[in-house]
């Protein structure tokens, strides 16, 4: 069994690798006119409500935009959005955003929570996934530079299990954090770029 799960995530991912290879920033850009109402110009929100999209990696946006479409997660603003996309768009979009800076953020962490935010990312082991400075890869999202408020948002959501399009990862490693540790861990995140 543990082989098929591997054979099918590997064939997954060559899948998603090939067809992203046709991906077009210049049209993710013309198709991107939308999304900055809300995600702001060049995927740099200003608000804690909209994730910033600079920066991240084209496979993990691709991959939020193919699970919205597809109702693996949900938001009522998005939802109805990503359906409308075609593959060809959320690659094009995915790797528009990919290539785009993200811009430094207007927030003041408090060292206290830096500190025990620090701490608390070292104990559940953060950095395995998201990688040292919580830069990201792959389908793994980048923190570093992405709103407090709505790193906090997800990490309440995970473990509420109101998110759920992680294969689990998340969604166990929040159940063990208090409302303190998440905002401990949003101070320390928010101190990184």
């Amino acid at each position: 069994m543990r082989a098929f799960i591997l054979f099918s995530s590997l064939a997954m991912n060559a899948l998603i690798a090939a067809d992203s290879g046709a991906a077009d920033a210049e049209a993710g850009k013309r198709k991107a006119e939308t999304c900055v109402a809300c995600h702001g110009p060049n995927g740099n929100s200003v608000s804690g409500n909209f994730p910033i999209l600079a920066g991240q990696t084209a496979r993990y946006l691709y991959l939020q935009l193919r699970d919205y479409k597809e109702g693996r997660r949900k938001d009522p603003n998005m939802t109805p959005l990503a359906e409308a996309l075609s593959r060809e768009d959320m690659f094009d979009l995915a790797e528009y955003f990919s290539r785009q800076k993200p811009a430094p953020l207007n927030f003041k962490p408090d060292p206290k929570r830096v500190t025990a935010g620090a701490r608390i990312a070292a104990d559940v082991l953060c950095t395995m996934c998201h990688l040292g400075q919580m830069k990201g890869q792959n389908e793994i999202p980048r923190l570093a530079g992405q709103q407090p408020d709505y790193v906090l948002k997800q990490l309440k959501d995970f473990k509420a299990r109101t998110r759920t399009n992680d294969g689990g990862n998340m969604t166990s490693v929040t159940q063990t954090l208090s409302d303190e540790d998440m905002l401990n861990l949003t101070h320390y995140i928010g101190s990184l770029f």
